[in-house]
């Protein structure tokens, strides 16, 4: 049997954070869905191409990743996402006790809507805890160096975006 995991969020842009979960996940399931959340209200940073193609280049960097990582969207209940991509657990990055808290709280309401689908923590390696989507995308905006953050093919993207 394929186990297959689902890793959601909204990768905009992708960091070295997702990387580490990513690589992660990897060594724990066969095939990895990332899942790229999409809301109507929030107006993304990148396109939804745009972020495929990023965790697709990333993913190119992997060890071991070849042909097990596949992207999609979704707008609904990350559980539902989950089961409709044929995963058995959902993959959750952990940077702190903040963290922590929160996605106790999500994996015991998706065990209770959908029992066969279990949520795995796995923690960010020290290096990559404080980095978050949110504060990259900021540092980038005012001209910082985001070049500890992130994939150096995604600090280029960044430098684009803005430079426009």
């Amino acid at each position: 049997m394929i186990r297959i995991g689902f890793f959601p969020g909204s990768f905009d842009p992708i960091t070295n954070g997702h990387a580490d979960i990513l690589a992660g996940a990897l060594a724990l399931v066969d095939r990895v869905v990332v899942g790229i959340g999409t809301h109507p209200g929030k107006a993304p940073l990148f396109s939804f191409d745009e972020r495929v193609a990023m965790i697709g280049e990333l993913a190119s960097t992997l060890a071991d990743a070849a042909g097990r990582v596949e992207v999609t969207a979704f707008d609904g209940l990350t559980v539902t996402a989950a089961g409709a991509a044929g995963a058995t657990v959902i993959l959750r990055g952990l940077r702190d006790a903040t963290d922590f808290d929160y996605e106790m709280q999500l994996a015991g309401m998706n065990g209770m809507m959908h029992p066969a689908i279990r949520t795995i923590f796995l923690p960010a390696s020290p290096e990559t805890r404080p980095i978050t989507a949110t504060l990259v995308r900021q540092i980038a905006k005012l001209g910082g160096d985001v070049s500890a953050f992130v994939p150096p093919f995604v600090a280029r993207k960044l430098t684009q975006k803005f430079a426009s």
